[in-house]
C-alpha cells in the first residue's frame, strides 16, 4: 500500500520524503506517545464514553449493553421499544461486527441495505459479539446505540450508508482529515478496504480536495455520479475543535478520532490508536513534515 501511495505522489508537488511510513508512524509517534496501558481509552467504546462524559464532546446515547448471556434475557424488551438503532463490539476494529437498523417492520428489523433481521438473528450477532468473535477472541460487550442521522449535505454525497471524518491529531492538533464515504462496494460501511470511497479535506476550509476509490483516483461518486471534489463540510470547524477536545482528554498523542455530522453537529464514534495511512493517497499529501512541524513546535514551548 506504501509504494502504492509513493507511485501515486510521485510528480506531484509534494515529496516522496514528506510520505509517512507504516514503521517510522510506529516507531516515532505511535511508540513513544502512545503508551501500551493507555489504549483501552481507544480501544474501548465503553470507557472513551466515561472518559470524554464530562466534556462538551457529543457521543451517540448507549441504549443497552450485553456483557453476558444472561443479561440477553431482557432483549426482546428493550428491541421492542426501538425501530433504529445501532449494534456494535465494545472492542471491535475495523467496522467488523457493526449492525445498522434503520426500520422495523412486523417481528423484522431492516438494514440500510435491505437485510431482514429476527430477534434470533440479533441475539446471534450479540452472542458472537460477547464472545468475542470481533475483538480477537476476547470477551467483549454489546453496545446498543442510538443511530445517527447524518446531516443532508452529508447523505448527498453518502446514501449508502453513515459517512464518517477522520481526522488524525497529534499532541491534540490536527493534522489531516478525510472523509470515509459508503458505497454499493462496501455495503454501505465507511471503511476504505472494503470499498469505501476516501475523500480528502482541506483541515483549514473542510473543503473536499481529493477523492480515491479501490486506489483509483476519482472525481464523483461511482454509484450516484455524485460530485465529491469542493464540496463544503458542514460544522467544520465545529468538527475540528471537538476532535482535538477529545484527544486532549485521554493520555495518548497520535490518534485518529472519527466523527459523523448530524444535522444539529458533529458527534464524535470512536478514537483510534493506530490509524492508518490511507489519509494520505486521499488528500495526495504526505504526514510525515506536518508531524515534524508540530514537534519542532513542541520542543520550543
Amino acid at each position: 500500500m506504501l509504494k502504492r501511495l509513493i507511485r501515486r505522489l510521485q510528480g506531484m508537488r509534494t515529496s516522496t520524503r514528506q510520505v509517512l511510513s507504516m514503521n517510522k508512524r510506529n516507531l516515532d509517534y505511535i511508540y513513544p506517545h502512545n503508551q501500551r496501558r493507555d489504549f483501552p481509552y481507544a480501544d474501548n467504546k465503553l470507557l472513551t464514553k466515561e472518559v470524554l462524559a464530562d466534556s462538551n464532546v457529543v457521543m451517540p446515547e448507549t441504549l443497552a449493553t450485553y456483557g453476558s448471556f444472561y443479561e440477553l434475557r431482557k432483549l426482546a424488551d428493550e428491541l421492542a421499544r426501538h425501530k433504529s438503532f445501532v449494534i456494535k463490539p465494545a472492542m471491535g476494529s475495523g467496522g467488523g461486527g457493526i449492525l445498522v437498523f434503520i426500520n422495523k417492520e412486523g417481528a423484522q428489523w431492516i438494514t440500510p441495505g435491505g437485510r431482514r433481521f429476527t430477534l434470533a438473528d440479533i441475539k446471534k450477532q450479540i452472542t458472537d459479539i460477547i464472545f468475542g468473535v470481533y475483538s480477537f477472541g476476547l470477551n467483549d460487550v454489546a453496545i446498543i446505540e442510538q443511530r445517527i442521522i447524518q446531516h443532508p449535505d452529508i447523505t448527498r454525497l453518502s446514501p449508502h450508508g453513515l459517512a464518517d471524518l477522520r481526522i488524525i491529531t497529534y499532541q491534540h492538533r490536527p493534522v489531516l482529515c478525510m472523509a470515509r464515504i459508503p458505497t454499493l462496494a462496501s455495503d454501505g460501511k465507511a471503511n476504505l478496504h472494503q470499498g469505501a470511497i476516501g475523500l480528502g479535506i482541506d483541515i483549514e476550509t473542510g473543503i473536499t480536495q481529493h477523492a480515491i476509490f479501490l486506489n483509483d483516483e476519482i472525481t464523483h461518486h461511482p454509484d450516484t455520479n455524485e460530485p465529491l471534489i469542493g464540496v463544503a463540510t458542514p460544522y467544520w470547524h465545529r468538527v475540528v475543535e471537538m476532535s482535538c477536545i477529545a484527544a486532549s482528554k485521554v493520555p495518548l498523542k497520535y490518534l485518529g478520532i472519527d466523527v459523523s455530522v448530524s444535522d444539529n453537529g458533529p458527534v464524535l464514534l470512536e478514537i483510534n490508536v493506530r490509524p492508518g495511512l490511507q489519509i494520505q493517497n486521499a488528500n495526495q499529501q504526505g504526514m510525515r513534515t506536518l508531524l515534524e512541524t508540530i514537534s519542532a513546535e513542541e520542543r520550543c514551548q
